[in-house]
């Protein structure tokens, strides 16, 4: 065997080596750096003139409200919002329900797409102008947060059917008296 036929070998069998190892931790890799993510871009909107969002997100949520939340209320609700969803990720605590918020406020984030129409898009839904294409950009942190919240799911057994216990007991019962 040639030597740069063992290399190649070594080479792949180091690849998969470290692959394995990534892979048991990939879960919690995307968890935390969505969550860094969050954290940040939330602080980056406590500090007015930052966030390149800041003003658009106001002005979506001004629109939801009907105007009754006015932009100095709803910039800092919205980096609370994010700071805490970015600390939740990042230490996997109430994972549930920081879970929850963060769909939640994709929910919020993608109906912006409607709200704030004639700024998200350039004559059609094909073409987004920049603010769209920052907001259509979410769609990869929802599907990272999706693998996550699967992982989250799969990791705790489903609570057993009441239903089935019930009538388990009561199949108990009819044989204690029978016999």
């Amino acid at each position: 065997m040639s030597d740069s036929r063992a290399g190649g070998r070594l080479h792949r069998h180091s690849l998969c080596s470290l692959a394995g190892r990534y892979q048991k931790y990939s879960v919690t890799a995307l968890r935390v750096s969505v969550g860094l993510l969050f954290v940040w871009f939330g602080i980056l909107k406590l500090l007015p003139g930052n966030s390149p969002a800041e003003d658009v997100a106001t002005r979506a949520m001004s629109a939801m409200t009907f105007g009754q939340v006015a932009p100095e209320v709803s910039r800092p609700l919205l980096a609370g919002m994010e700071i805490l969803i970015g600390a939740g990720l990042i230490t996997g605590l109430l994972l549930r329900l920081t879970l929850l918020v963060f769909f939640v406020h994709m929910s919020g984030v993608f109906l912006t797409l409607a709200i704030l129409h004639g700024e998200m898009w350039n004559g059609g839904v094909a073409f987004p102008t920049l603010a769209g294409q920052y907001i259509l950009k979410n769609i990869v942190l929802v599907v990272a947060v999706l693998t996550v919240a699967a992982d989250a799911l799969a990791a705790r057994p489903a609570p057993p059917d009441r239903g089935d216990r019930d009538r388990a007991g009561e199949e108990h019962r009819i044989r204690q008296t029978a016999g």
